[in-house]
């Protein structure tokens, strides 16, 4: 007998809501730490933004219950324990602004915690439309290259005339009334379905190797296409979009999907070779790309801690400020570096929580990752597979990205740090990404289908009853003796005796 390690439907149905509890405590504990910290008592805010994280995540596990009962336990309370610290620290981060403002003798700026809790509802009313729509992640395999389509569209839409909207440099942005929306960040999901789509069939084509170099098996020259193609598309969105950090991010995708699709080391090399080319190019071509190096290389020479390197540098000194341990709750000064709440929002942490919070936090992401390349380990079908890895990976990637630029590892990018930051289209899209893992995850957890008997057990004795019990199961072939055997099966026969010209027919005797 062997015996199984995951929990039953039950179990699971526990883990869930224990962990979501746990989720919930400390999103709750750390909005009346920042409160009690700014000199107040309880107050509506705290009952407000607790009961309403209780309330939206209850919603969400009651959703994943119902349409995604197999799920993995722990992607909803690992999204949700995220949420909850990005929302307190951006209800941190107003406090702040607010007493700036005081200080100075200004009118309070516009709060964004509150709209990022209208963001957030959104977020889990979209996580469950995912789960109710996408009954089986396999139909989306048919969707492909439409979504590549749309995907391409919504990418170029902001480089439209009057419809594009830029916003610090780079224009992302789609301007509706009052409100500014980021199409890039629903394109990358659309784009993670067509590479899985696209790759899955061309799987075969493109792990065709026709030389070596260095031991190293390379594919055939005619086969260079997709990736020149994301590398294309990756450049173009420098050229048109002045973005790097969205550029690095679909083509780090596509990269990490044909690696897994094809298990080939030297595509990997190609796509670092092809990088570094396109960061070349593009540091002698664009001029928005250099101050960012200049930035980079040499944050603390000349005026550049006052001048272009000043929130860098600010950032750092965050990081310095927090220390092990951090500051604590509502003790630090996050307001000094600008975006505290989105490109910063790593920073922010790092000074109140320390060495020690941004550690929990990086866990938190990589146990998330961790989990999505669960799933596609998983999951039975290839499509399924590949997209759980893009999925995974996409998030894994941006978490770098953002990390890396604010503490200066790599260049800054500008893009927001997924779950955490302030950003209503990160935050929808973040949400509709992990909505997809929980319904690949339910799926390769899902146990298989019992085959149907022919005949229900439990009506057996009433067949019986009726037919006769020569009449139930299969029929048996008809026994035959030897005598009986039809000659062609090459069977011998015995002799048999003339019967006797006294003896009765039928009676059976035979003649000595």
């Amino acid at each position: 007998m062997t015996a199984t390690l995951l929990p039953t439907r039950g179990g699971r149905r526990g883990l869930e809501a224990g962990m979501l509890v746990f989720a919930a405590l400390l999103a709750t504990g750390a909005f009346a730490a920042v409160t009690y910290a700014h000199g107040a008592s309880f107050t509506v805010q705290i009952a407000y933004y607790g009961a309403g994280f209780v309330v939206l995540f209850l919603g969400a596990h009651l959703a994943v219950r119902r349409f995604a009962p197999y799920a993995d336990p722990l992607l909803l309370p690992l999204l949700a324990a995220l949420s909850g610290i990005g929302l307190a620290m951006i209800y941190r981060i107003d406090l702040a602004n607010a007493d700036s403002a005081e200080r100075a003798g200004r009118s309070a700026p516009s709060a964004y915690a509150p709209l990022q809790m209208m963001w957030t509802l959104v977020a889990v009313a979209l996580f469950v439309g995912v789960l109710i729509v996408v009954k089986d992640h396999r139909a989306l395999a048919r969707y492909s290259y439409t979504a590549g389509l749309l995907g391409i569209l919504l990418l170029l839409l902001p480089a439209v005339p009057g419809i594009g909207a830029t916003i610090n440099g780079a224009r992302l942005w789609l301007r509706v009334g009052p409100l500014t929306f980021q199409p890039s960040e629903i394109s990358k999901l659309l784009l993670l379905i067509f590479f899985a789509g696209f790759l899955m069939r061309k799987r075969d084509v493109l792990s065709v190797v026709t030389k070596s170099i260095l031991g190293i098996p390379f594919p055939r020259a005619r086969d260079l296409g997709p990736v020149l193609i994301a590398w294309g598309a990756s450049l173009g969105m420098l050229f048109i979009e002045n973005d790097l950090g969205q550029g690095i991010l679909v083509f780090g995708m596509f990269l990490a999907v044909l690696y897994v699709a094809t298990e080939r080391v030297s595509w990997f090399i190609i796509g670092l070779l092809l990088a570094a080319a396109g960061a070349v190019i593009a540091f002698f071509t664009m001029p928005h790309v250099q101050p960012r190096f200049e930035i980079w290389l040499h944050a603390f020479q000349g005026n550049n801690p006052q001048g272009p390197s000043y929130q860098l540098v600010q950032g750092l000194f965050g990081f310095a400020n927090g220390g092990i341990l951090g500051t604590g709750w509502g003790q630090g000064a996050p307001q000094i570096v600008p975006f505290a709440n989105t490109d910063f929002m790593m920073s922010s942490l790092g000074e109140e929580l320390g060495l020690t919070g941004v550690m929990a936090i990086l866990t938190i992401y990589l146990l998330l990752v961790m989990r999505g390349l669960r799933a596609a380990i998983g999951v039975r079908d290839s499509f399924g597979k590949l997209l759980a890895v893009g999925l995974a990976f996409s998030l894994c990637l941006q978490v770098f990205i953002i990390v890396g630029g604010v503490m200066r590892l790599i260049p800054l990018t500008g893009i927001t740090l997924p779950l955490l930051s302030y950003g209503g289209s990160s935050t929808l899209s973040n949400f509709m990404l992990v909505a997809l893992l929980v319904r690949i995850s339910d799926a390769g957890r899902r146990p298989p289908t019992p085959a149907t008997p022919l005949v229900d057990p439990a009506a057996a004795p009433d067949l019986i009853a009726a037919t006769g019990p020569e009449r139930v199961g299969p029929a048996e072939p008809a026994k035959t003796t030897p005598a009986e055997a039809p000659a062609e099966t090459g069977a011998p026969t015995a002799p048999i005796a003339p019967t006797a010209p006294n003896a009765p027919a039928g009676s059976g005797e035979r003649a000595p």
